[in-house]
């Protein structure tokens, strides 16, 4: 598998087999860096890390994935750089392509990251715009395979905002792994159709389905449920709206019942508002997979950095 120089924007680029070697290395990754091995495949990199939303997984799994194989992450806030506001977004990427080796984009429009990594000439990668969230889905499936020790096959279920950034990446990934894939939403927050579209050709070709259904009792069988707060950032007013609607969707000990199976798990990508989209009891009962998956943000993070710029 060879992707270096590789943008990450959305794994809409990535075939099943290159997900799979990110997922491979990733776990390869984690093994050394719980035996305490760490690596110096981005010795001497200097890497941008911009941020216009908040965060906390991605901003630390990528500081210390960049630590951990020797280069040197710099934190660009908001406030610390002038990105489309006094200086526009194809002038600030060829700035820092010329002084980074890397750069980690987070903030809003999807369009932001793509300019940075057509005029950058060094790797962008991903780490969440308001349409995808690619680097999350890599941290889930690897959370997946090590749990059921395969994917091809299983059935999983998002409950909740079906056309989040969420939503929309879990479609891609699972899709193109083989997962069979549901959204249980509300018809008004299904995802767009020419998503669904391009998701079901990935689907036809790694042999799952896709499904969208309002109805909780489709959950039957599923291997996982996953949701995802209601109100995403910068939703901040419609969250009154949301609530209302999305509260028959929420994920509680009677909506898992409905599995018929007790080997279902519960994800969630984080942060969490219990009492919301998941229940308190429901939460801590899969605490365990939870932090699981948002631990392996920072070895799939790492996978991708060392696969695209690493030596």
């Amino acid at each position: 598998m060879n992707l270096k120089g590789r943008n990450f924007i959305t794994l809409k680029d990535y075939t099943p087999e290159e997900i799979e070697g990110l997922l491979d290395l990733a776990a390869e990754l984690k093994a050394k860096k719980k035996k305490g091995i760490t690596g110096e495949s981005l010795k001497g990199k200097n890497i941008a890390l911009i941020f216009e939303k908040p965060s906390t997984r991605t901003r630390c799994s990528f500081v210390v994935a960049a630590v951990d194989e020797g280069a040197h992450p710099e934190y660009l806030g908001k406030d610390d750089i002038q990105l489309g506001h006094k200086e526009s977004v194809a002038d600030t990427a060829r700035v820092l392509g010329r002084i980074f080796d890397g750069i980690e984009f987070r903030g809003f429009q999807h369009k932001t990251v793509e300019e940075l990594a057509e005029y950058a000439g060094v790797p962008v990668w991903n780490g969440l715009t308001d349409d995808y969230h690619p680097t999350q889905i890599l941290a889930d499936l690897l959370t997946m395979r090590e749990h059921f020790g395969y994917l091809k096959g299983l059935h999983f279920v998002y409950a909740g905002d079906g056309r989040n950034n969420m939503a929309n990446s879990l479609m891609i990934g699972m899709s193109k792994m083989g997962v069979d894939f549901t959204i249980l939403a509300p018809k008004c927050l299904w995802p767009k159709e020419e998503l669904v579209t391009l998701c079901q050709g990935y689907a036809d070709a790694s042999g799952s389905a896709i499904h969208f259904t309002e109805n909780t009792d489709d959950v039957k069988g599923a291997d996982v449920i996953y949701t995802d707060v209601w109100c995403s950032m910068g939703e901040e007013d419609k969250a009154a709206e949301r609530v209302a609607m999305l509260k028959p969707y929420q994920v509680n000990k009677e909506l898992m019942a409905k599995t018929e199976k007790d080997t279902t798990i519960f994800m969630h990508c984080l942060p969490a508002v219990k009492g919301n989209e998941v229940t308190e009891e429901v939460f801590e009962a899969h605490a365990t997979v939870v932090f699981d998956e948002a631990e392996n943000r920072m070895h799939t993070i790492k996978a991708i950095m060392v696969a695209t710029l690493g030596e």
